[in-house]
């Protein structure tokens, strides 16, 4: 009885060696498998992303900076950038209450103004607003009126989330700021400025700027972007 016993205990010893060997190798097989869907999942979305990035020329909208991440307004001694997004509600605000201070400025030749448009909320609309509106803005400074562009879109700014607008109700809004329709509509539809607009983008992250709205003024960025800021970061720039 007792060397029956030990004969059993032993056979059970084994099936349960056997047993945890497999589930070591299906444990090692699961991981390799799982660590080369990520290896290519990897290679996958960086060929995407480099299939997306503008090779060689493209369109550069009338009033581009020196190193074409930006559309510049006005010739005042002291430099503005604003980074933003047309489907961002922060940039919104910041427009409302600075849009009309930053008008100013540029009326009084105080400032520069560079704006860069940039695509980083895609994927909070179905129809790739912030890409859309963003080439826009270059078919805007081909007529003269960015800031009349951003000032409009920013008073019908669509929701996160849905769909934004539409072609169409983006030239009504264009030629509601003073833009001409058919040249601003064609501008639009062949999507003249959607190469600029993913190289603006890629500028952004290669600066470490990394939200919508980003302020700078004469290269020193605003830690909290907001019109009080604003005025006093201008105020205290040297006038030339």
């Amino acid at each position: 009885m007792s060397k029956r016993y030990e004969q059993k205990k032993a056979a059970r010893v084994i099936r349960e060696q056997i047993a945890r060997e497999r589930r070591r190798r299906r444990t090692l097989w699961t991981s390799a498998i799982a660590a080369c869907v990520l290896v290519l999942a990897g290679l996958v979305g960086l060929s995407v992303y480099n299939s997306q990035r503008p090779e060689g020329d493209f369109a550069v909208p009338p009033g581009a900076t020196a190193d074409r991440s930006g559309i510049v307004v006005g010739s005042g001694p002291v430099t503005v950038e604003i980074y933003l997004d047309y489907l961002c509600p922060a940039c919104r605000n910041f427009e409302e209450q600075s849009g009309a201070t930053i008008a100013r400025y540029l009326t009084e030749e105080r400032i520069t103004v560079v704006y860069h448009p940039v695509a980083i909320l895609d994927r909070y609309s179905t129809n790739r607003y912030s890409s859309r509106s963003a080439a826009g803005a270059g078919c805007a400074a081909e007529a003269g009126r960015l800031t009349e562009y951003t000032e409009a879109l920013y008073a019908d700014q669509p929701a996160e989330g849905g769909p934004g607008h539409s072609d169409e109700r983006l030239v009504e809004i264009a030629v509601g700021a003073g833009l001409p329709g058919d040249d601003f509509g064609q501008c639009l539809r062949e999507n003249r400025y959607g190469d600029w607009v993913r190289y603006v983008t890629e500028e952004m992250a290669r600066r470490g700027v990394r939200g919508t709205p980003t302020v700078f003024v004469n290269g020193q960025m605003l830690g909290n972007p907001s019109n009080d800021e604003l005025v006093a970061a201008i105020d205290a720039a040297p006038a030339g």
